[in-house]
């Protein structure tokens, strides 16, 4: 049954096509009608799931532009915060593109196009994730220039070979990779076993890491472990669930896009509520600490001890 589901779905991505050549007006998978961005590879309720989420958190982030441009060129600011702060901007505005650009997937034309952006956007999104466990690895000892250069060789290192891994996989043997609605062959769901498989174990390990002696090691601070323990339980459902494909269940790919969903619109405001918030709010009492004592000197407040 949900073969068919999926095989109904995709001959309707397709229908606009033939539709456009005969000037019968405009659906939305041909891209020129006014929702063409609802993408009806899963229905309009999973593409707003991604995108109201997303382009909420970039509002967010240009609501708050002026203020955190000002806190990070003040003297004070962490390397390593201020990298990561610009590299969120540069991926949450690739993931803000990539959920509006649903429909692409369910357009033939459009194929290699979504595939070069899903690409880009993904391998955004697990750079940011990969740099964060290597800080998190390197406990106290991750601050300055060399942390944060040993942090981006390690993370770099990883994404690379999981672009090309994935570039050979997409343009090499045409696997589907970026097509949810396409269930494609086992191999596809192999590279995602084994790509959620390793994330998996590192998240798993770090766990394991704050409950024994090497506790130490890793940074004391509870939000940290909340964040490990979140990706821990997403990319271990999302790991279910290609298992689940794997062996032909149906609701295996349910969960899977369930994942997915969670994935794109709440990791980014997860990062930033875990690692960059409290320096911001931190920054904030700096500065008005300063400014305070830049008033007191100049004598604006001499009046009140008259």
């Amino acid at each position: 049954m949900p073969r068919r589901l999926l095989e109904g779905a995709m001959a309707l991505a397709v229908a606009p096509d033939s539709a456009n050549s005969s000037g019968s007006g405009a659906a939305l998978g041909s891209g020129s009608g006014p929702l063409w961005w609802v993408s009806d590879c899963h229905g309009a309720w999973y593409s707003l799931a991604v995108m109201l989420p997303s382009l909420a958190f970039v509002g967010f982030l240009a609501w708050q532009a002026r203020r955190s441009f000002r806190r990070l060129s003040y003297g004070r600011s962490h390397v390593v915060v201020v990298a990561y702060y610009a590299l969120l901007w540069a991926v949450a505005l690739l993931n803000l593109l990539w959920c509006f650009l649903q429909a692409w997937q369910c357009m033939p034309d459009r194929a290699f196009s979504w595939n070069v952006f899903s690409l880009f956007t993904k391998s955004g999104m697990l750079f940011l994730e990969v740099s964060l466990i290597a800080f998190l690895l390197q406990g106290n000892e991750a601050s300055g220039y060399e942390s944060l250069g040993r942090t981006f060789v390690i993370s770099g290192a990883v994404v690379s070979a999981d672009v090309l891994l994935k570039t050979i996989y997409v343009f090499g043997f045409g696997v589907p990779l970026f097509i949810d609605a396409d269930q494609g062959t086992g191999g596809k769901w192999g590279l995602w076993i084994l790509h959620k498989l390793v994330l998996t174990g590192v998240y798993g390990l770090i766990v394991f890491m704050h409950h024994s002696r090497w506790k130490d090691r890793l940074p004391a601070k509870p939000a940290y472990y909340q964040y490990v323990c979140a990706m821990l339980a997403l990319n271990g459902l999302s790991l279910f669930g290609c298992f689940l494909i794997a062996c032909g269940a149906g609701f295996g790919l349910w969960l899977y896009n369930l994942t997915t969903v969670c994935y794109h619109a709440l990791y980014l405001p997860l990062l930033y509520v875990t690692f960059l918030a409290d320096f911001f709010q931190e920054e904030d009492m700096l500065l008005e600490n300063v400014y305070y004592s830049e008033m007191k000197d100049a004598g604006f407040f001499d009046a009140d001890w008259d």
